[in-house]
């Protein structure tokens, strides 16, 4: 992993991390990489530091991951005022998942409570390849990563029109 210091068009810090400096330069250029304050798309490094070992060092440097962001217990409510269970969601935060929420619910198909059987059947070839969303316990979705099969939660907040 790679650690960037990035920077909007309208002056925003913020950080990221990255795979590789590739992986930084392709969603740049898709215009994945958003601005966490204002939602811009046109995101470019900042000048960084090196990072030089002290003497007596070994010369590769370990990159520590960042730290694992807190998040409400899976299947916990996120209230239309921002509040979980680990308190208030900044508002900007609350926006950027509605903006997913969106993206998610235009591009991919509800599957309910079938979720993790409609993610074997496409994993065994029974089903179209697709993106879906859906329902799953925790057991289900664990299971799912064992048999190797991608999955991951959202918070799923109301929808910014309502």
């Amino acid at each position: 992993m790679i650690h960037y210091d990035l920077q909007c068009a309208a002056g925003h810090a913020f950080d990221g991390w990255f795979k590789d400096s590739d992986g930084f330069e392709a969603q740049a250029k898709a215009g994945f990489l958003e601005c966490p304050i204002c939602g811009a798309t046109k995101v470019s490094k900042r000048l960084m530091a090196p990072a030089i070992p002290k003497k007596g060092r070994s010369r590769t440097k370990e990159v520590a991951a960042p730290p694992p962001v807190p998040s409400p217990p899976s299947g916990a409510p996120v209230s239309s005022d921002g509040q979980a269970a680990a308190g208030p969601v900044p508002a900007q935060v609350v926006a950027l998942l509605q903006r997913m929420r969106a993206e998610v619910e235009k591009h991919c198909d509800y599957v309910g409570a079938e979720f993790a059987e409609e993610a074997r059947k496409m994993q065994r070839g029974e089903s179209d390849l697709r993106g879906i969303y859906g329902e799953a316990s925790d057991a289900d979705a664990e299971a799912l990563r064992d048999e190797g099969i991608e999955v991951a939660r959202i918070p799923w907040v109301p929808r910014a029109d309502g």
